[in-house]
C-alpha cells in the first residue's frame, strides 16, 4: 500500500457495525449516494487507534437508513466486528465536484462579510434543510442564519478564507436575537 497522506483524503462515513455472517458492513454514509463509495473503488478504514487499512469496494446498496458494503478481504463476522466505528475514507481526487460546490469543512471558519463590507463572523455550523443548507454564522453573541443560495451568497474565496453576501432586505432582521 502506497503512503497515504491524511489531507488528501475525505470523511464520507463510519462504520455502525458488521451486517450478517460474511463480512458485510453496515455504514452510515456522509455522502448524497452509495455512487460515490462505488466511484472511488477504493476506501480507507481508520479505526480508533489511527490505523489506517486500505480496502477495494466490491459492492454498495442503500439498506434501512444506512449503506451495505462488500469489501475485499473481509469474509466473516469476526473480521468484519473488527471496524465497529471505524471512519471511512475515500480519495479527494475521487469526488467529482461542480465549480461552485464545496465540502461543508471547507466552509467551517469562512470569514463572512456583507458586499458593503460590514464583518458579522465566521462560518460555525452549517443546518442542512430540504430546501438548501442554511449557515451559521457568530460572531460574540451575534448569530445569523445565512440561507446558502446565489441570490444571498456572492462569492466563496477558500484561498481567502471570505465568503461575501448580498444584503437581502430584512435578512440581518430575522437574525437577531
Amino acid at each position: 500500500m502506497a503512503k497515504v497522506f491524511p489531507e488528501a483524503l475525505l470523511l464520507i462515513g463510519r462504520v455502525i457495525g458488521p451486517h450478517g455472517v460474511r463480512g458485510l458492513l453496515k455504514i452510515e454514509s456522509y455522502a448524497r449516494s452509495e455512487v460515490s463509495l462505488l466511484t472511488a473503488g477504493r476506501i480507507f478504514l481508520r479505526q480508533s487507534l489511527g490505523e489506517i487499512s486500505e480496502c477495494e469496494i466490491l459492492s454498495a446498496i442503500p439498506h434501512k437508513g444506512g449503506v451495505l458494503i462488500r469489501v475485499e478481504g473481509l469474509d466473516s463476522r469476526d473480521q468484519a466486528e473488527s471496524y465497529r466505528g471505524a471512519e471511512i475514507l475515500i480519495p479527494k481526487a475521487a469526488v467529482s465536484r461542480e465549480e461552485d460546490e464545496y465540502f461543508w469543512r471547507e466552509l467551517i471558519g469562512l470569514r463572512v462579510y456583507l458586499e458593503t463590507g460590514r464583518y458579522l463572523g465566521t462560518v460555525k455550523d452549517i443546518l442542512e434543510t430540504a430546501a438548501n443548507d442554511i449557515y451559521v454564522v457568530r460572531e460574540g453573541r451575534e448569530e445569523f442564519l445565512i440561507p446558502a443560495i446565489q441570490d444571498v451568497v456572492k462569492t466563496i474565496d477558500l484561498e481567502k478564507g471570505t465568503m461575501i453576501i448580498f444584503e437581502v432586505e430584512g435578512l440581518l432582521d430575522l437574525n437577531e436575537v
